[in-house]
């Protein structure tokens, strides 16, 4: 288990971007897929993003393909989500994961973090 604190997160309008990142602690990375997952209020987590964990293999939930792109840095521990052309309906807590497999995590969770987009 990687201990990862998510931060980055706020309120931003329609159209807006943010860029959140997820810092691991103790243990690399380096070898885990990894992934954020969201989740709205009243509603269930759902899949965002997922990347191999050298970074060339990238997926994406339909929701955001075309405007977030999730990266990281190895050297770092950091795992980042460029988000652009948000919509309120992006509005979610949004937490990063490892061992990403499919559309689902199976390792470390972060404690999330709040994304508001207004309209």
């Amino acid at each position: 288990q990687v201990p990862l604190v998510e931060s980055g997160g706020g309120l931003v309008q329609a159209g807006g971007s943010l860029r959140l990142s997820c810092a691991g602690s103790g243990r690399p990375f380096g070898t885990y897929h990894m992934g954020w997952f969201r989740q709205a209020p009243g509603k269930e987590r759902e899949f965002v993003a997922a990347i191999a964990w050298a970074g060339g293999n990238q997926y994406y939930s339909n929701s955001v393909k075309g405007r977030f792109t999730a990266s990281r840095d190895n050297a770092k521990n950091t795992l980042y989500l460029q988000m652009n052309s948000l919509k309120p309906e992006d509005t979610a807590v949004y937490y990063c994961a490892t061992q990403v497999l499919g559309y689902q995590a199976f390792g470390s969770w972060g404690q999330g973090t709040q994304v508001t987009v207004s309209s």
